[in-house]
C-alpha cells in the first residue's frame, strides 16, 4: 500500500474544498524546497488543468506583510557599520574588523528581541544593569577607562539597534526579525487585502510574531492551519518534539475557527531502525555509499531516498562515497564556507601577498610553500600547467624569491605559452583595493570558465566558485559605496569576517533521484528510506552553543529561545524524518574524542528506550577491518628480470660499500635504489639537511688540499688553507644548496657549523705536522674498485667507491673515511669476523675494509702497511679512529692480507645471497 505523505494529505484537502478555486489558495511553507513536491502532489491529484495555487516559504510570506525586503547577513553587517558610523563620535570610531567581532552578534540578538516582539529598551536596560552589577556597580571614581569603555558600549545598544532599525526601513530592507516587527505593525491593512485563502501547513516551532500573525488571520478566517504531528509526541507531555504543538493546541482554542488537525498515527508503524556507530566522519561517509547500493540493489530508483546531514561538512565525502550507480542526484543544503575550496584559494592568496608586502614591500618576497600551496590547489594544478616551474623550485631550494623571478622560471620553462591564470594568481598586488577585488573576480571567472556543466563532479566545484564569487562581488559594491577598506590587511581582515557568514547553496532538480540535504531543508517532507548522519551530541542536537550578548535567565524571563528550545526543535525535526519512513539508518561517530566527536545522540537512547511494538531495532558497530598483525614486512622474490640487473650492477659500475650496508640496513632499501633506481624525491631544503652540509664539508676539504696532493705538508700550507676557509665553504654551499637562503636562521648556523669543522680539522693536521708527523695526501675523492671472484658465481663481482683521501703517514698508508656525525673509536673496534656481514651496527667496518680491500692492488701501495679509519667531526679531539682486530693491546690496527682474506670470505657469504633466487629482498621492520 502506498504511503501518504503529508503533502498528499494536503493537497487532498485543497482539492476537496470545491469552493475555493485552486488558483485562489495561498500556501504557505516552512521552506521553498517543498514548494516543489506539493506542486507535483497536486499535479498527481488533480484530474483537469488548473492553475497552480500560489505556494511560498513563510519568510517570502512576512516579505509580503513588511513591503520589506530582506538582505543577507553580509550586506547587513556592511548597513550596520554604516547606521554605526552616524551615531558615533569620530574618535571613538572602531575599524571595521573591530566592529565586525561584535556586531555579528548583535544582529542576531536584534533579530530574536524583534521576532519576538520585546521592548528593546527593556531588554537593553536589562543587560547594562547586568553588567555593571557584574562590577559591584562602582562609583564613577573607583572604574578604570577599560570598564567606563565596557559600560559605555552596553549603554549605547539601544542607540545602535534604533539607527540600525531606522536606517534599514528608510531604505525599504531589512533583517528577518524586523520584517516581523514591521508585518505585525501591518497586520490588520494586510488583511483587509486579502482575497485568497491562505493555508499554513508543516509548522513546529513559531516565533512571537508568527504565533500573533496566525492566530489572526485563523480567527478572521483567513487563513487554516495543518499540523504534522504523531498522536504519541502530541499526547506524552514529557516529549520534546510535541513541545510547541502541545502548546499551540491548549492555547489557540479561543483564537483559531478551525478543529485542530492533523493528528496522525503512523510513529507506531512497522518500521526498520539500524542504528550504526563507526569511528570518524569519514566512516559514515563510506557506510551511506554502502546503504544506498544495497537500497538500490531492491529497488534502482531512489526518489524515495533521503541522505540527511547532521553535520553539513560530512556533504564531501558522502558525495565522493556514494557508488556509481547514482545518476540522478538532488543537493539542497548550505554548506560551511570555511571548508570551500574555492574560499580557501583565496585565503591562501591573501596569506600570499600579506606576507609578501610584510617581508620586503619593495622586492615583494615570495616564500615557496605559499607560493607551491596555490599551484597545487585542486582549482589550479589541473588548469595552469607548471610541473616544471615546481621542479626548479624543488630541486633549487628556493626558499624565498621575488614574483618577477618566478615569471622568469615560468617564461625559461614555458617560452612560448602564457597563462592567464598563472598570471593573474601571481601579478604584484599593489595598494589599490579596487585592483585586488578586480584580480580575485578575474581568477573566480577563469576557473569558472576552465569547469564543464556536463560533470556532475564539476558542476558542485561550480557552486563552491559561486559562492566565493558573490562575497568577492558584495566586497566591491561595499568597498565602491562606503570607501571602507584602506589596506591589504583590513581588506583580509574583512574578508575572514564575512567568509563566516557566506554559505554554498545547492539547488538541484528535487524530483528526480537521491535527495541530500541538511537537517531544516527535510522539514515537510516525506521519504521511505531516511539515511541520518552524525547523530551525535553536539551535532544532532546541536547542543548549547550560546552566540548571544543575553544571557540564559534573562532569555527566560523575557521568552526567548533557549538551548532547550533549539533541543526540541531538533527533536520534532529528527522524529518528523522517521514517521512516514519504512527503513530507518542512523550513523554516528563512536570517538569521543577529537574534533568531530560527542557521544550518541539522545535521540538514539530515547528510540531504543521507548520502543514501540512494530519497531525493528538493531545496533551495529562497524570498526575498520584490523589485520592479525599490524604490518607484515614487503617479500619481493627475485625474478629473472631481478637476477639480470644484479648481474648488471656487479660486473658493470659494481656493488659500492654504502649499497652493501644499504642491503644488511634492509634488503627492500636496496632492491628500490639499486634494483628499480627509485631515489627520493626533491623538496626544497628550507633548512639543511646533514647529509647536504656533510657534502658540502667534504667538497670544501677536496678544494683546501688538491693544491697540495702528493708533496708533504707544511705548517704554511695549512695556514694558506685557513685563510680560504670562509670563501671555499661559501662557494660550495651555493653549488650544493643552490638558491637556498643561508645569511639568516638555522642555516646561518648550519653554515658555521661548517667553517669551524673544517678549521678544526685543519688544527689538528698542524698539531700533528708541529709533533714531527710526516703528512703526504696521495688521492683525494679517489674512485677504486676492485673484482672478487666467488665460487658459486660465473662472473667476478665489481666492488667500486669513492675514498675520502688516502695518505701517506710517516711511511705507511692511511685510508681516511670523513664523517659529519659522531663516532667512537670502539664501534671500529671487533673480536673477530663472526657475523661482521649480518650486523649492520658494523657497517663502518664494512666500509673500510672495502676501501683496504679496493686498494690492496693499487700502484700507490707499494708493499707499504695500511690502516683504515674515521675522522668524525663531532669527535675532533680523538683524531683519527682506526680498524682494529683483537682485543685490548693485542688489538691488530695494521690491516693485513690475513684480515683481507678473512674479510673477503664475509663478503663473498653476503654477494652470494643477494644473488640467491631462493631468498627474496624482505624487508627488515
Amino acid at each position: 500500500m502506498k504511503q501518504t505523505t503529508f503533502l498528499d494529505k494536503l493537497s487532498q484537502t485543497i482539492l476537496s474544498n470545491s469552493a475555493i478555486e485552486l488558483a485562489n489558495c495561498l500556501i504557505v511553507l516552512p521552506n521553498k524546497r517543498a514548494k516543489v513536491f506539493l506542486l507535483e502532489s497536486l499535479k498527481n491529484q488533480l484530474e483537469t488543468t488548473s492553475f497552480a495555487p500560489t505556494i511560498i516559504s513563510i519568510e517570502d510570506f512576512i516579505q509580503e506583510i513588511s513591503g520589506l525586503r530582506t538582505i543577507d547577513s553580509i550586506e547587513l553587517l556592511f548597513e550596520f557599520y554604516e547606521a554605526y558610523l552616524s551615531v558615533t563620535e569620530k574618535a571613538k570610531q572602531q575599524t571595521f574588523e573591530e566592529f565586525a567581532t561584535w556586531a555579528k552578534t548583535a544582529i542576531q540578538d536584534f533579530n530574536e528581541i524583534d521576532r519576538y516582539l520585546l521592548d528593546p529598551n527593556h531588554v537593553f536596560s536589562y543587560l547594562k544593569d547586568i553588567e555593571a552589577l557584574k562590577r559591584w556597580n562602582l562609583e564613577p571614581s573607583n572604574t578604570t577607562k577599560l570598564i567606563d569603555t565596557h559600560l559605555e558600549f552596553w549603554a549605547k545598544l539601544p542607540l545602535y539597534y534604533e539607527s540600525f532599525y531606522n536606517h534599514l526601513f528608510k531604505k525599504g530592507i531589512g533583517y528577518q526579525g524586523l520584517l516581523y516587527r514591521e508585518a505585525v505593525k501591518n497586520l490588520i491593512p494586510f488583511t483587509a487585502t486579502i482575497t485568497n485563502q491562505i493555508y499554513f501547513a508543516g509548522f513546529n516551532a513559531l516565533n512571537q510574531a508568527e504565533e500573533k500573525i496566525f492566530k489572526h488571520l485563523a480567527n478572521e478566517n483567513k487563513a487554516k492551519i495543518y499540523w504534522d504531528i504523531d498522536e504519541i509526541f502530541l499526547n506524552d507531555s514529557y516529549h520534546d518534539a510535541g513541545l510547541f504543538i502541545r502548546k499551540f493546541k491548549k492555547e489557540w482554542k479561543p483564537f483559531v475557527n478551525q478543529d485542530f488537525e492533523w493528528v496522525v498515527n503512523h510513529f507506531s508503524e512497522e518500521k526498520n531502525i539500524e542504528i550504526i556507530g563507526t569511528p570518524k566522519s569519514i566512516g559514515q561517509a563510506k557506510i551511506v555509499g554502502t546503504i544506498i547500493e544495497k537500497i538500490q540493489s531492491e529497488n534502482p530508483n531512489l526518489e524515495k531516498t533521503a541522505v540527511v546531514l547532521g553535520d553539513e561538512n560530512l556533504l564531501l565525502p558522502v558525495l565522493y562515497g556514494l557508488p556509481e550507480s547514482v545518476d540522478a542526484l538532488n543537493i539542497t543544503m548550505g554548506y560551511p564556507s570555511k571548508n570551500n575550496p574555492a574560499q580557501l584559494l583565496i585565503s591562501k592568496l591573501f596569506k600570499l601577498y600579506t606576507n609578501a608586502k610584510q617581508r620586503n614591500e619593495k622586492s615583494y618576497t615570495f616564500y615557496y610553500k605559499e607560493v607551491l600551496d596555490i599551484l597545487n590547489h585542486p582549482l589550479v594544478e589541473p588548469y595552469c600547467k607548471v610541473e616544471e616551474v615546481v621542479k626548479v623550485i624543488n630541486n633549487n631550494n628556493f626558499t624565498f624569491f621575488s614574483n618577477q623571478k618566478l615569471f622568469s622560471l615560468y617564461e625559461e620553462k614555458y617560452p612560448n605559452s602564457e597563462s592567464k591564470l598563472f598570471q593573474l594568481l601571481f601579478t604584484r598586488w599593489d595598494d589599490s583595493i579596487s585592483d585586488i577585488l578586480t584580480n580575485l573576480h578575474s581568477i573566480l571567472l577563469t576557473i569558472k570558465s576552465y569547469l564543464s556543466n556536463d560533470d556532475a563532479e564539476e558542476k558542485v566545484t561550480k557552486a563552491f566558485v559561486y559562492s566565493v564569487f558573490k562575497t568577492i562581488n558584495k566586497l566591491t559594491n561595499y568597498h565602491e559605496t562606503y570607501n571602507q577598506i584602506e589596506s591589504l590587511p583590513s581588506l583580509q581582515a574583512i574578508y575572514k569576517q564575512i567568509i563566516d557568514l557566506a554559505e554554498v547553496s545547492f539547488e538541484g532538480e528535487p524530483l528526480s533521484g537521491l535527495q541530500v540535504m541538511g537537517v531544516l531543508e527535510s522539514r515537510v517532507l516525506d521519504f521511505e528510506n531516511v539515511i541520518i548522519t552524525s547523530v551525535n551530541e553536539g551535532k544532532f542536537p546541536a547542543g548549547k552553543s550560546q552566540n548571544s550578548f543575553i544571557p540564559y535567565d534573562v532569555k527566560k524571563e523575557l521568552g526567548l529561545p533557549t538551548y532547550k528550545e533549539k533541543d526540541a526543535i531538533y527533536c520534532y525535526h529528527f522524529y518528523h524524518l522517521l514517521l512516514r519512513a519504512k527503513n530507518v539508518w542512523l550513523l554516528y561517530n563512536t570517538d569521543n574524542e577529537g574534533i568531530d566527536a560527542g557521544e550518541k545522540s539522545r535521540f538514539i537512547t530515547q528510540l531504543e528506550i521507548e520502543k514501540q511494538p512494530k519497531h525493528n531495532i538493531t545496533s551495529t558497530i562497524y570498526n575498520a577491518v584490523l589485520p592479525e598483525k599490524a604490518y607484515e614486512p614487503i617479500t619481493i622474490p627475485k625474478t629473472d628480470k631481478i637476477l639480470t640487473r644484479l648481474h648488471e650492477i656487479a660486473t658493470d659500475k659494481g656493488f659500492s660499500p654504502s649499497s652493501l650496508t644499504n642491503y644488511i640496513r634492509n634488503p627492500l632499501q636496496f632492491y628500490m635504489q639499486r634494483i628499480l633506481r627509485i631515489n627520493e624525491a626533491d623538496e626544497v631544503e628550507e633548512n639543511i639537511a646533514v647529509n647536504t652540509l656533510g657534502t658540502i664539508i667534504h667538497n670544501a676539504l677536496e678544494e683546501l688540499y688538491t693544491p697540495y696532493l702528493n708533496q708533504y705538508l707544511a705548517l704554511h700550507h695549512i695556514e694558506t688553507m685557513e685563510t680560504k676557509i670562509d670563501e671555499v665553504i661559501l662557494k660550495h654551499f651555493k653549488e650544493i644548496y643552490k638558491e637556498g637562503e643561508i645569511t639568516k636562521g638555522k642555516n646561518l648556523l648550519a653554515f658555521e657549523v661548517a667553517k669551524r669543522n673544517v678549521f678544526n680539522f685543519l688544527q689538528l693536521e698542524k698539531k700533528d705536522i708541529e709533533e714531527g708527523q710526516a703528512i703526504k695526501v696521495v688521492l683525494l675523492e679517489a674512485s677504486l674498485s676492485c673484482e672478487i671472484e666467488v665460487k658459486s658465481l660465473p662472473f667476478p663481482i665489481k666492488i667500486a667507491g669513492k675514498v675520502d683521501r688516502i695518505e701517506e703517514r710517516n711511511g705507511a698508508i692511511r685510508i681516511i673515511d670523513y664523517k659529519t656525525g659522531k663516532v667512537l673509536g670502539n664501534s671500529l673496534k671487533i673480536n673477530d669476523f663472526t657475523d661482521l656481514t649480518t650486523d649492520i651496527k658494523n657497517e663502518k667496518i664494512i666500509q673500510l675494509l672495502c676501501y683496504a680491500l679496493m686498494f690492496e692492488n693499487h700502484e700507490l701501495k707499494q708493499n707499504r702497511e695500511v690502516s683504515a679509519g674515521i675522522i668524525s667531526f663531532k669527535n675532533m679531539k680523538n683524531g683519527f679512529l682506526p680498524f682494529g682486530l683483537g682485543k685490548g693491546k693485542d688489538t691488530e690496527l695494521a690491516i693485513s692480507n690475513q684480515i683481507l682474506e678473512d674479510f673477503k670470505a664475509e663478503l663473498e657469504t653476503l654477494i652470494v645471497e643477494i644473488f640467491n633466487p631462493e631468498i627474496p629482498f624482505k624487508e627488515k621492520i
